[in-house]
């Protein structure tokens, strides 16, 4: 991908991010004249930054879509749900069409822009059918634009006064104080124009005749404005009185960030990981080189600087680490936009609450994991979650509740998101199993094997798809998802009481510490963020319970596996050996291995394309003098293990 096409990109992604906010507000709180032309200069600003970097058809979609809103600006298309809905369907077009860019894929959208131009024509109305002659002075309307005609016309025809505000500032700083002014006036009724004028002006002044409209009498403007507003026309209806307008902030920006392409920290990471490398190298050496020569003073002069090498890298890391991190609060505020709006699709009522958003995740973990909670959230909508008459027939409230939780766990995010709906129900969890040849009819599970059903391939209790939750599937792609993070995902239910997610997240996945150890002649690693702790036992320790073998850690049967058999590779037959005890809650277990090797820091790496689906692996790592080992993925190798020990069908 080019270096142009990411900033397009990244650009763009706030553009459209900001738009789906505006989009939301106009959805909640009805039309608004500011929010429908911020929304119309976003697609104006993708349309000119799109042309820029030669992106023609999104472009050509962009002015489209700019032409929508220019009609709503001017009431030739009313404002309504199905407007919303439509612009909302297209918005999420132009989010793919951009994201595609990252392929190196050209969208084509000649089909949505001729989408977009039939329902203009057929949305097509009329503005508002009122004469202004007679009734303000023609002067005012031959220099109003048809916009401001248009948007004065609708304030008359609601019943609203029509008010000028004379201001005189000095040139060297009219702006501030136009500003103030404008924003005051915002504060009592809607700016329609903001006329400049130079009669009787004396020199290095200017001066503004501000036109608004407002519900209020003009001596209640004049309270708030702190002068009284000329008259043009006298409000038929009027308001109570609302909050003075506060003072006028600087323009000057607070921020003191820079935006920096998270590709580009990746490359500062990859460069310390090699560097940690060169770090153990030189730690290697000086070791050498104390055994051969004892402590000399060429020796201890390496040491040091092995030791002062080794301080500036972790310095170093946790400086770059610490610039990739973001609150989670960005993600639930995107997550809060998709429940506003597949709510009101679904029919449902629903109340958001959100605990934990300054909680801070490695940028790269924040974006890949979003589309695991859409995909809950978005279940929780469709799946959990009843009608409000169906709500309060089962004496809840009509108004069911979505929860989003992060906290800190060590060096794990937490993340839970919960509602109080139907739960799952166990016995169609159990009837679907069967007929997808899952488990065996008569087969007895209790409720911790029944919830792993769920997480299996394409398993759902829906008959029907629907637009919500979207696909019919299961959360397989949830589990799945989190498994490639180094991370574990659970859930817990109470039927007619509601369903919680737990997403448990390393904080960070670009140079972790892992435990090394060998089974029979190879040598592999386990992230110390997967590991709680570990236990040298004898093989007589280790017990089997209706054919599932179990270790007694503090008198808590605990199902134990051997890696040998996972990766089918030969083990020694030593009388003792170490269990790994990994993952949280009721998703521990312990993992028999034959030695434990040490700690180390490592870089994970990719396994490849070649590589692809290849199961129980999260990557590769290389070590000491290069040697290039495998990185055990847990999660994989726990829902493996699982699915043996409860002798289910493979799926």
């Amino acid at each position: 991908m080019k270096s142009s096409d990411r900033e397009f990109i990244a650009e763009s992604e706030d553009i459209l991010g900001e738009a789906a906010r505006l989009l939301i507000e106009l959805q909640e709180s009805g039309f608004n004249p500011d929010s429908i032309n911020a929304l119309f200069r976003a697609f104006h600003t993708l349309k000119g930054l799109s042309g820029l970097f030669g992106h023609k058809p999104i472009t050509d979609f962009s002015h489209a879509l700019e032409s929508v809103l220019d009609d709503v600006r001017l009431g030739k298309i009313h404002f309504s749900d199905e407007l919303i809905g439509f612009l909302f369907a297209n918005l999420d077009a132009l989010k793919k069409s951009i994201a595609g860019l990252k392929d190196g894929q050209e969208p084509d959208l000649a089909g949505f822009v001729e989408g977009v131009e039939d329902f203009r024509k057929h949305s097509a109305g009329g503005p508002v059918a009122i004469s202004l002659k007679g009734l303000i002075d023609e002067a005012i309307l031959k220099v109003l634009s048809e916009y401001e005609e248009h948007r004065l016309k609708s304030n008359v025809a609601e019943g609203k006064g029509v008010y000028i505000l004379e201001k005189k500032f000095s040139i060297a700083d009219f702006d501030t104080g136009l500003q103030a002014a404008s924003k005051a006036i915002k504060s009592v009724g809607e700016l329609l124009s903001t006329l400049p004028t130079s009669e009787g002006m004396p020199p290095d002044s200017i001066g503004f005749n501000l036109l608004f409209a407002s519900s209020l009498p003009q001596e209640e403007l004049a309270r708030v404005l702190g002068e009284p507003p000329k008259e043009l026309l006298k409000p038929k209806i009027t308001e109570a009185r609302p909050k003075a307008a506060q003072d006028a902030q600087s323009i000057k920006s607070a921020s003191t960030t820079v935006r920096v392409d998270i590709e580009k920290l990746d490359r500062i990471l990859n460069t310390i990981g090699e560097l940690t490398l060169t770090k153990s190298a030189v730690k290697r050496v000086a070791s050498e080189l104390r055994d051969r020569f004892g402590h000399s003073t060429l020796v201890l002069d390496v040491y040091k600087i092995s030791q002062s090498l080794e301080q500036r890298l972790l310095e170093l890391q946790g400086q770059v680490l610490e610039i990739r991190m973001v609150p989670i609060g960005q993600i639930f505020g995107r997550l809060s936009q998709v429940i506003k709006r597949y709510s009101r699709e679904a029919g449902k009522q629903i109340e958001l609450a959100m605990y934990g958003e300054d909680t801070e995740l490695d940028k790269y973990l924040a974006e890949e994991v979003i589309d695991p909670l859409v995909h809950i959230v978005r279940n929780a909508i469709d799946h959990g979650l009843e009608l409000p008459e169906d709500r309060v027939k089962k004496g809840k409230p009509p108004h069911g509740t979505i929860s989003m939780k992060a906290f800190q766990r060590g060096n794990h995010v937490v993340i839970e998101v919960s509602d109080d709906g139907r739960g799952i129900d166990f016995d169609a969890v159990a009837r679907k199993a069967v007929e997808k040849g899952i488990i065996e009819k008569g087969a007895v599970l209790q409720k911790r094997e029944l919830l792993e059903l769920i997480f299996a391939p394409g398993f759902s209790t829906k008959d029907s798809v629907s637009e919500v939750s979207g696909r019919g599937v299961g959360l397989d792609i949830v589990r799945d998802k989190l498994s490639s993070m180094g991370g574990f995902s659970d859930v817990d239910t109470v039927f007619d009481k509601g369903t919680k997610f737990v997403l448990t997240l390393p904080i960070t996945l670009a140079i972790i510490k892992a435990l090394m150890i060998r089974v029979g002649t190879g040598r592999m690693a386990i992230p110390l963020t997967s590991i709680s702790e570990t236990h040298m036992v004898e093989n007589s320790e280790l017990k089997t319970i209706e054919g599932r073998k179990v270790y007694n850690l503090r008198k808590e049967m605990l199902p134990v596996t051997r890696l040998s058999e996972v990766f089918d590779i030969p083990a020694d037959n030593s009388e003792r050996s170490y269990v790994v005890i990994v993952g949280f809650g009721e998703r521990r277990m312990g993992l028999i291995v034959d030695e434990l090797l040490g700690q180390q820091e490592i870089v994970i790496k990719s396994l490849g394309e070649y590589f692809r689906g290849t199961r129980g692996f999260a990557g590769a790592a290389e070590i000491g003098r290069h040697e290039v080992i495998l990185v055990v993925d847990i999660e994989s190798v726990i829902e493996e293990s699982l699915i043996r020990q409860k002798g289910m069908l493979h799926v």
